[in-house]
């Protein structure tokens, strides 16, 4: 939400997990600078951080280091997805590779922001993931050469081919960052309506958020098999 007195960004409650206090301290500085109404948590550890989840309720964001004490690798992010499914939760890294970045993604972050970006450039990516974006670094060296899609991949096709045709332009537009109102005034249904295929959506891919659900259809590359009327949604919602 911007506020109109100052153009910025209002955001809610913020944790930053990371053992090092200047990392902190910078990261504090981005969120007050960049964001209205912000209120801050700290946490030096994964034990700490859900903690304070546990003890403060829902937060708007999380900002986590993967090499903080008790980590183990992804092993703290799988920890934070599985009690907290509903809980955007953004990488912040020092180290920064195409694989690193690839598997934070799989795991369930809602994005990846490197501590080398700029402070404006971290308050940007930010703000991105709150409009519901997947941030991920520019320049992560040559890309790979295309494979053939492997099981998991094969398993994600299988889950998105069970989609109806009106959820798959459902699915098209959250993929491409639309909010609930504005997919719901796209295809001239209700916002009820939209809500419903979006559970529905996500109980057919078997994830627990539109976060997850969009890094499994970028995961495949998805796009629509054919293009679904707005007409013919509002009849099957009826």
């Amino acid at each position: 939400m911007r506020n109109k007195k100052s153009g910025r960004t209002a955001l809610g409650k913020v944790l930053i997990s990371d053992d090092h206090p200047l990392v902190r301290d910078g990261l504090r500085t981005v969120l007050a600078v960049a964001f209205d109404r912000c209120e801050l948590f700290e946490a030096c550890d994964l034990d700490e951080t859900v903690r304070t989840i546990d003890r403060e309720g829902d937060f708007d964001l999380v900002l986590l280091d993967l090499n903080m004490p008790g980590m183990n690798g992804f092993g703290g992010l799988s920890t934070l997805r599985t009690r907290f499914p509903s809980l955007p939760v953004v990488i912040v890294s020092a180290s920064c590779d195409r694989k690193l970045v690839t598997e934070a993604l799989r795991q369930g972050a809602a994005g990846f922001v490197p501590k080398s970006l700029p402070r404006s450039a971290i308050a940007d990516a930010l703000r991105g993931v709150l409009n519901g974006e997947i941030f991920t670094p520019v320049d992560l060296g040559d890309e790979e050469p295309a494979a053939a899609p492997s099981g998991e991949d094969q398993e994600i096709l299988r889950r998105i081919d069970s989609l109806t045709p009106q959820q798959r332009k459902v699915l098209e537009l959250v993929v491409a960052g639309k909010l609930n109102k504005e997919i719901a005034y796209e295809l001239d249904v209700t916002e009820t309506t939209v809500k419903a295929h979006v559970s529905a959506i996500l109980q057919k891919l078997r994830v627990f958020s539109r976060t997850q659900a969009v890094i499994m259809a970028n995961k495949v590359n998805f796009t629509p098999s054919t293009p679904c009327a707005a007409t013919p949604m509002r009849a099957a919602a009826q």
